[in-house]
């Protein structure tokens, strides 16, 4: 009787054990999601599994053994309880395929009213508020020098979140 499990994959392989698990007829879930985040010093959105290097399959033991799956590129074992693996209920699997947030914002990536340490440049050591982002590359920040509040724009490699 087919039922969920949970694969535990080699860093950075999750896509090719879910490559080579399709081709053995095996169906696969790996829930993605779109996260905001600074890289390399421009602000995008990029497309990550929700559950890193996880990824939940459904197949019979009795079609298909586990050493199969356990051999399988990229594959690096199942989630156990005890000697056997662990079996994900179909309801947690109906609720990832139905209930998977959209997007999310990576908790390192400075939002509104966020206190920032500027590291280079000009006014490097001086805490400023982040208040908005300016374009891709760089940032609007507000800063408080001599008992005045200037806001400038400052690029994104040059400040880093508190």
């Amino acid at each position: 009787m087919e039922s969920w499990y949970l694969l535990y994959c080699k860093r950075g392989q999750l896509l090719r054990a879910r490559e080579h698990l399709e081709r053995q007829a095996v169906h696969c879930l790996s829930p993605m999601i779109a996260m905001e985040k600074v890289v390399r010093g421009k602000r995008t959105t990029v497309s990550e599994p929700l559950f890193p290097n996880y990824l939940f399959i459904e197949f019979d033991p009795e079609d298909i053994h586990t050493t199969t799956i356990s051999s399988t590129r990229g594959v690096s074992h199942f989630v156990r309880f005890g000697n056997q693996p662990a079996t994900v209920p179909h309801t947690v699997i109906a609720a990832l395929q139905t209930d998977t947030p959209v997007s999310m914002v990576d908790p390192e990536t400075p939002q509104a009213g966020d206190e920032v340490l500027i590291t280079e440049g000009t006014f490097e050591g001086l805490k400023a508020i982040f208040t908005e982002p300016d374009g891709e590359a760089r940032s609007m920040l507000l800063l408080n020098m001599l008992n005045k509040q200037i806001i400038r724009s400052v690029e994104n490699k040059q400040f880093q979140k508190l």
